[in-house]
């Protein structure tokens, strides 16, 4: 089954960075040291050129992963914005008057501490598709509570 992947424009060019610096950084170094490694002798006993293998199956596994969301992925195109999707900065007003904004981007890309938030997150599904002005219904599991949309960028 394959994973739909929405990427905000800067997320995908995050991963597209990763790859390539997993790639023609990373692994050159590792395929170095598992030869530096060989050129000290016997490997059954030899730590160094163990930690390199260890290191090179985890860096493969990182790009293949990399390559599927890369190649999986679509990037969302915030068209109107006055409208809350993924892109989107949002800023939002609490019944108790705080206020906060967030990004709205893809699962894959969420932070909530640097409040990147999800389009499937409680917050995120609420404001989806909304403009600036309109009050919303947040449906979280500790219950349901409304904000208001300050402003959408």
């Amino acid at each position: 089954m394959k994973q739909k992947i929405v990427l905000t424009p800067q997320g995908y060019l995050e991963l597209e960075n990763e790859l390539n610096e997993l790639k023609n950084v990373v692994r050159p170094r590792i395929i170095k040291d598992l030869k530096d490694a060989r050129a000290q002798g016997d490997l059954s006993e030899n730590a160094d050129y163990d930690s390199a293998r260890d290191e090179q199956a985890q860096v493969e596994a990182r790009i293949k992963e990399l390559e599927y969301k890369l190649e999986h992925s679509s990037i969302a195109e915030n068209k109107d914005k006055n409208i809350v999707s993924i892109g989107s900065y949002v800023t939002v007003i609490y019944d108790d008057g705080e206020e906060d904004e967030y990004l709205i981007v893809g699962s894959l890309e969420a932070a909530p501490l640097e409040n990147k938030v999800s389009n499937e997150s409680p917050i995120g599904v609420a404001v989806m598709g909304h403009k600036k002005g309109e009050i919303v219904e947040v449906s979280s599991p500790n219950g349901s509570y409304e904000v208001t949309i300050k402003d959408v960028k």
